[in-house]
C-alpha cells in the first residue's frame, strides 16, 4: 500500500474533530433508540431520521422502494458522467441494536454527506443508505445494495468507485485484540487500533488509491488489502453487490467480528464505541472522497 500507516500516539483532537465526534455520537444514539432495525416495519423510523438529516443538510433525498424497505440516496452532481457511491446499510440483525454494525457506518456517511453538500466535484458523489444487508438477505439479490447496483446497471450508469462504510466505531489498543480469517494473520497487526480498506483483486487499484489518500489526510493507523473473493470475508458487506456488475468497490471497516466482541449481540450499544477515533477515521474518509471525486 502507498504511504505509511500512522504509528505511535495519536495527536490531540482538533476542535473540528471534537465536534465531529459529538455529531457521530448523536446519530448513533438516534439510530439505536428503537427496536433492532431488522424488518421493514422497524426500518421506517431510522429511514425517516436519515431522510430528515439529509434534508437539513440541504439535499432532496430520493427513495428506492424494495421488498425489504427503502434505499435512500442523495447526490452531489459532478461535471463527469462517472459516479462515486459512498454507502452504508442501516438494518441490523434481530437481536442487536447495531451500534457498530452499522449505525457507525451510517453516521459516517451522514457526516460525509453534510460536509460535501454544495460542492462541485468532477465525479458525481452519491451518498446511499441501504436496507437488507444482514441475513437472510446477505450476499443475495434481495440485498438493498444489490437492487441499487442493478438499477445503476440497468440505467447504463458508470460507477467509478464504491466505498462501503461498514462498522467503523470499535477500537481496542491492547496487544492481541485483533484476529483475522485464516491465512491473513501473518501479514497484518495484532492490535485492533486501525481502520481497514478491503477489496477484491479487481478493485486493487481502488484500494491502493483510497489507502494512499487516507494516509495523506488522516493521522490514524490504516491497513489495506485486495484479496481473492475465495476469501469469503472480503465480501462481507454491500461492496459485494457492486462486484456482481463488475465495478470496483471496497469496504472501509474496523473488521467487525475479528475485533469487536459485541458483534451481532445485544451488547452492540452506543456506549461501546470510540467516537474520538471514529471522528479521525471519518475525517480521513472525507479526504478520500475529495480525492477520488475531484473536489470542487
Amino acid at each position: 500500500m502507498p504511504g505509511s500507516s500512522w504509528s505511535g500516539a495519536l495527536p490531540p483532537l482538533t476542535a473540528a474533530q471534537r465536534a465531529l465526534a459529538e455529531e457521530l455520537r448523536r446519530d448513533v444514539a438516534a439510530l439505536c433508540a428503537g427496536a433492532p432495525r431488522s424488518v421493514p416495519e422497524t426500518l421506517v423510523q431510522p429511514a425517516n431520521y436519515i431522510e430528515r438529516e439529509l434534508i437539513a443538510a440541504g439535499y432532496t433525498p430520493a427513495r428506492q422502494h424494495t421488498s425489504q424497505g427503502d434505499n435512500i440516496e442523495v447526490e452531489v452532481r459532478g461535471t463527469s458522467k462517472e459516479i462515486v457511491v459512498i454507502g452504508a446499510h442501516y438494518d441490523t440483525v434481530d437481536e442487536s441494536p447495531g451500534a457498530d454494525d452499522n449505525a457507525s457506518g451510517v453516521a459516517g456517511v451522514l457526516a460525509s454527506a453534510r460536509r460535501c453538500a454544495g460542492r462541485r466535484p468532477r465525479l458525481s458523489m452519491r451518498f446511499v443508505f441501504f436496507v437488507a444487508e444482514e441475513p437472510p438477505n446477505f450476499k443475495s439479490e434481495t440485498m438493498g445494495s444489490y437492487a441499487y447496483a442493478k438499477r445503476c446497471h440497468d440505467r447504463g450508469e458508470t460507477i467509478a468507485a464504491m466505498l462501503s462504510i461498514e462498522s467503523i466505531g470499535y477500537y481496542d489498543p491492547r496487544p492481541g485484540s485483533q484476529v483475522y480469517p485464516p491465512l491473513l494473520a501473518p501479514f497484518f497487526p495484532s492490535t485492533g487500533d486501525f481502520i481497514g480498506f478491503a477489496g477484491n483483486t479487481h478493485s486493487g487499484a481502488l484500494v491502493r488509491e483510497c489507502v494512499g489518500a487516507f494516509r495523506r489526510h488522516a493521522k490514524f493507523p490504516s491497513e489495506g488489502a485486495a484479496m481473492p473473493e475465495a476469501i469469503d470475508e472480503v465480501g462481507w458487506s454491500d461492496q459485494w453487490s457492486f462486484w456482481q456488475f463488475g465495478w470496483p468497490a471496497l469496504m472501509v471497516t474496523d473488521t467487525a467480528p475479528f475485533r469487536n466482541p459485541h458483534y451481532h449481540r445485544p451488547s452492540d450499544t452506543p456506549e461501546t464505541l470510540d467516537y474520538e477515533r471514529t471522528a479521525r477515521v471519518v475525517e480521513g474518509v472525507i479526504g478520500v472522497a475529495d480525492e477520488i471525486g475531484g473536489r470542487g
